[in-house]
């Protein structure tokens, strides 16, 4: 049995098909909540409710579960959603439920840069996090991964959202330079599945990237031409974004632009344009073949129901 937390999530949603599609019998642990789950439709897995930290919940959750895939965060959530008690807490809480019930495996997913000593606290959380999985003497697979995008992400398609919102110009963060190395979320699930049953991955850590180095502002400038939305550029001081960013986290509902978006942005995050290849003999999509997804979508209407949720 494998266990997934945060399985609502981007991630969670396109891996639990492809699970179930291969024969793992697949299990959600579900935080609480007034409104149904969002798991993919007609692929039949076993639900838990529980909050990430409440022990004896998620040590229900563990019974018969021999793997745990971890992708359980509050980092989209903006400031409404705290790391330290979901992310760090919440992990606390699971390895000790992991170890109590005998699970014998861990796969976590964590971002290129992450440093508890970094300046940046998605980063600085994710380091603190990997921490704890290592010491938790529980054997695991760590997955450093660069920006992740697909169908239901938050951030190209964040960037659709904004094109749409304000119809003259992008607002880019600083000099639009940083360098990010796309991964395709279905390139990913491919190799966390495929790491399953890959004992060569046990307690490791595996730094994946796309096939191809993009600056934030040619990714801004691809997604427009495939919107069909083009915009004139305009840099921005990051520190003035921030403030705007804090200031749409205080008064909307849910924000696509949050601070934390921002720090995804601080530093390049990069590595071996072979890591997928290397590791899993697979060829990963570049991003400009995989978001054809993007065109002809109503992203005005998209921003709204990210925001307000209709």
């Amino acid at each position: 049995m494998i266990l997934v937390t945060g399985a609502t999530g981007f991630v969670g949603r396109a891996l639990l098909p492809r699970l179930v599609e291969g024969g793992a019998n697949a299990r959600c642990l579900i935080r609480p909540s007034k409104v149904s789950p969002r798991l993919p439709k007609e692929v039949p897995v076993q639900v838990a409710v529980s909050p990430i930290t409440d022990f004896r919940g998620v040590r229900a959750a563990m019974v018969g579960v021999d793997t745990v895939v971890h992708l359980a965060s509050a980092e989209w959530r903006g400031h409404k959603g705290s790391l330290e008690k979901v992310d760090v807490e919440g992990t606390r809480k699971m390895l000790e439920a992991a170890k109590e019930a005998g699970v014998s495996r861990i796969l976590y997913l964590s971002h290129i840069g992450a440093d508890k000593a970094s300046a940046y606290e998605v980063h600085r959380m994710k380091g603190r996090i990997e921490e704890l999985i290592i010491r938790s003497g529980i054997p695991y697979t760590i997955f450093r991964t660069a920006l992740l995008y697909g169908e239901e992400d938050i951030f190209a398609n964040g960037m659709a959202m904004a094109l749409a919102t304000v119809p003259s110009v992008f607002l880019v963060p600083g000099n639009g330079r940083t360098i990010l190395q796309p991964l395709w979320v279905e390139d990913l699930v491919t190799c966390l599945e495929w790491s399953l049953d890959d004992l060569t991955t046990l307690n490791q850590i595996l730094t994946l990237g796309g096939p191809e180095f993009l600056t934030f502002e040619q990714m801004v400038k691809t997604v427009m031409d495939i919107t069909r939305m083009p915009r004139s550029v305009v840099h921005v001081g990051i520190p003035y974004l921030r403030w705007g960013a804090r200031l749409m986290e205080a008064f909307l509902p849910r924000s696509p632009f949050t601070t934390r978006w921002l720090d995804l942005l601080a530093v390049n995050r990069i590595c071996e344009l072979t890591s997928v290849t290397r590791y899993f003999g697979l060829r990963p999509a570049r991003f400009e073949q995989t978001i054809d997804y993007m065109a002809g979508r109503n992203w005005g209407a998209e921003m709204r129901r990210c925001v307000w949720g209709r």
